[in-house]
């Protein structure tokens, strides 16, 4: 029997392990319960993903974009004339105001990194490209504080179900700011 071409296969299968880690938590994930929210067989999911690190990979490095989107519908992390603590703080206000579970998801499968190694570049990815677009605005050092503090805000905003203060983040993040960081 030949085997049945389906180049969208690989593609169904990560967006089915999101949907189970939304539903389910990342402990409901496994070969199989991606397989069955994929409506494919188990095999399917063996054969793209070998072991179910690289499957988290996968979820993690797609559900990474949610926030890089926001970013670049804005044109950037503020636009030109913009203060960036502003621009920061509105950013976060755009992503948190959307769909609060696939927020959840993109923490839930960044924190898995602490216990899952092979999951920590994908988190460092992210980090580490958030912070080189935030140097372009500011300086190398102020540039990872400020990932660090939108973290700190984004997983109070989760953890707590407190609606995001808008005000509060652009205050804070402006202290974190040098003086003399001229708007872009």
């Amino acid at each position: 029997m030949a085997r049945r071409y389906d180049p969208e296969r690989r593609q169904r299968i990560i967006d089915a392990a999101i949907r189970v880690v939304g539903r389910a938590g990342l402990a409901g994930l496994s070969h199989r319960t991606a397989a069955a929210e994929a409506d494919v067989p188990l095999g399917s999911t063996t054969y793209h993903f070998g072991t179910l690190d690289e499957l988290m990979v996968a979820a993690l490095r797609q559900a990474n974009e949610g926030f890089a989107k926001v970013v670049a519908a804005r044109g950037g992390p503020a636009g030109p004339g913009t203060d960036l603590a502003a621009g920061l703080a509105a950013l976060l206000g755009e992503w948190l105001a959307g769909d609060r579970t696939g927020v959840e998801l993109e923490y839930e499968l960044y924190l898995a990194a602490l216990r899952r190694p092979a999951l920590r570049p994908v988190a460092t990815e992210w980090a580490d490209d958030l912070a080189d677009r935030l140097a372009r605005h500011t300086d190398p050092v102020t540039a990872r504080a400020l990932v660090a503090l939108m973290d700190g805000i984004c997983l109070q905003v989760l953890l707590t179900d407190a609606p995001y203060d808008e005000e509060y983040a652009r205050e804070v993040l402006a202290r974190v700011i040098p003086r003399d960081t001229v708007p872009s």
